[in-house]
């Protein structure tokens, strides 16, 4: 039976942080950010329809490793630390087989198995840190919910979406993705345009209204679509440098002009 292993950002595994004599979770993301994201991506491209992939969306990793690098900064070390090991546990490895030599993470029979334990840690993490990590805590809380009962999972997402700030937003884009797998895609539609209208989402205006798009080509609305897409991707291709050389186009606006 084939492995499933959850890949976590760089920025959430474990490194010595330099305060002398204290270890931590800090960023080790942002030296090779780019690739790490495309691949990230391309792990679980098509891997079924549970929400859980929402942590994984390209859109995501680069608002986590804003939120999180900053948090870091002002969150102590055992708080860090602890996070960090839920987050670990949210990302063993499923299989019924062996794990494979020198794997040294947790391991689970089942995602359902892996999504409990990680719901249990988490919850610890924000009854012991309180306000420090609780909204985070929750959301990670409610992603896992969505393995082992979806409606409850949607309504924890519902209620965090409700909230102004960073974790607010993503949890949108979450509720919106889960929205999307349902097929309700009026509802999903209408949060992507709620984030899109934000004066500062975020996200990235052109991830949001990518996942925009994709839905008005499932609703047929061809028109609507390709004016996103070449939205997105016309002003990333005539992007120039200070040195008047062009600039890579983004994973999405390459996406976005494929469309076209």
């Amino acid at each position: 039976m084939a492995r499933k292993k959850r890949y976590i950002p760089e920025q959430f595994r474990p490194v010595v942080q330099e305060d002398k004599t204290k270890f931590a979770y800090r960023d080790e993301f942002q030296a090779n950010v780019g690739g790490k994201v495309q691949d990230f991506g391309t792990r679980f491209e098509g891997k079924g329809k549970t929400i859980l992939y929402a942590v994984a969306a390209l859109a995501i990793l680069a608002v986590l490793f804003g939120i999180f690098n900053a948090w870091n900064r002002r969150t102590n070390a055992a708080a860090q630390t602890a996070f960090g090991k839920a987050i670990e546990t949210s990302q063993g490895l499923v299989s019924t087989s062996p794990a494979p030599p020198g794997f040294t993470g947790k391991t689970f029979a089942t995602e359902k198995e892996r999504a409990e334990t990680s719901i249990n840690e988490f919850q610890a993490v924000a009854d012991k840190y309180g306000s420090q990590v609780e909204e985070k805590a929750k959301y990670f809380i409610a992603v896992n919910r969505l393995v082992i009962d979806r409606e409850a999972g949607i309504q924890e997402l519902e209620a965090l979406s409700k909230s102004t700030n960073e974790v607010g937003t993503i949890s949108k884009f979450a509720l919106a993705q889960a929205k999307n797998d349902e097929g309700k895609l009026d509802e999903a539609a209408a949060l992507y345009q709620e984030l899109a209208a934000l004066q500062n989402p975020i996200l990235s205006k052109d991830t949001i209204n990518f996942e925009l798009a994709k839905i008005y080509q499932i609703q047929g609305k061809q028109t609507e679509a390709a004016e996103i897409y070449f939205n997105i991707a016309k002003p990333a291709s005539e992007a120039k440098d200070l040195q008047d050389k062009p600039i890579p186009m983004s994973e999405t606006a390459r996406s976005a002009k494929q469309k076209l």
